[in-house]
C-alpha cells in the first residue's frame, strides 16, 4: 500500500469508529495484564464472563494470592489451558510482589519476563493500560496487514515493525484496535466481507475483485 493508500485506511476506520476499545475489561494494569494471559486460545466473551466476579475479589496481585491458585481455577475453568494459566497467573503475582511491590511497570523487559508473557501480551498491556503507541500482533491483525498490503511480513515480528514503519504516528495509538475488529468482523479469514467493507478501496488485497 501507498502511503495516499494507508492514510486513506485508518482516516476510514477513524471516522467509522472513533474510539475503538479493548475487548477485555479490565479494572487496572493488573486486571488487564490477567484478561490478556487468559485470552491466549480463548475468545473476549468466555475471558469476560470470567473475570467478571474474579475481579471484584481479586484485583491486585495480594488479593489474587490471598485467593489461590485452585480457588482461582474455579473461577477460570471453562477458559481453555486454564490449569497453566491458573499457574502462571499465581507466579506473575509472586514476582511482581517480589520485584515491583505488586505494580506492573512500564517496561517492556519486565512484562516480558513474567510466566505466559510473550510481546503481543506485553504490547497490549502498553498501549491499553500506559498509552504506548504498540501494535500487538494477533492472528487478526497479521491477517489483515498481510491480505491488504498494510504491512507485509512472515512472523508476528516482522508485521510489527512493518506497522510501525508505515502506519502514520497519528493512528498508531488505536491502530491495534482498529485492525483487530476490522479482522474480526470485516476481513475474515475464510470469507472476508470486501463487498460491504469501508477500506476497500485503499486494499491491495488481489482476490477482492471476485468476491463482488
Amino acid at each position: 500500500m501507498t502511503k495516499a493508500q494507508i492514510n486513506n485506511f485508518f482516516t476510514t476506520l477513524q471516522a467509522e469508529n472513533p474510539e475503538p476499545k479493548v475487548g477485555l475489561n479490565w479494572i487496572n494494569p493488573f486486571t488487564l495484564l490477567v484478561a490478556v494471559v487468559l485470552s491466549a486460545q480463548a475468545n473476549d466473551v468466555s475471558v469476560n464472563k470470567a473475570t467478571r466476579q474474579l475481579f471484584l475479589i481479586a484485583d491486585t496481585p495480594e488479593k489474587m494470592l490471598a485467593l489461590g491458585e485452585i480457588e482461582l481455577k474455579k473461577h477460570i475453568k471453562h477458559i481453555g489451558l486454564f490449569n497453566i494459566k491458573a499457574k502462571n497467573i499465581i507466579t506473575i503475582c509472586q514476582q511482581l510482589l517480589k520485584k515491583n511491590n505488586g505494580e506492573i511497570t512500564r517496561d517492556r523487559q519486565s512484562l516480558e519476563a513474567l510466566p505466559g508473557v510473550g510481546r503481543k501480551t506485553a504490547n497490549v498491556v502498553l498501549n491499553v493500560a500506559f498509552g504506548e503507541p504498540t501494535i500487538a500482533v494477533d492472528t487478526h491483525i497479521f491477517r489483515v496487514a498481510n491480505r491488504t498490503g498494510l504491512a507485509i511480513g512472515k512472523t508476528p515480528l516482522a508485521v510489527e515493525q512493518a506497522l510501525l514503519r508505515n502506519v502514520p504516528i497519528i493512528f498508531q495509538l488505536k491502530a491495534h484496535h482498529w485492525l483487530v475488529l476490522h479482522g474480526r468482523y470485516v476481513c475474515k479469514k475464510r470469507k472476508p466481507n470486501c463487498s460491504s467493507c469501508k477500506v476497500s478501496l485503499f486494499c491491495n488485497f488481489k482476490e477482492k475483485i471476485l468476491l463482488y
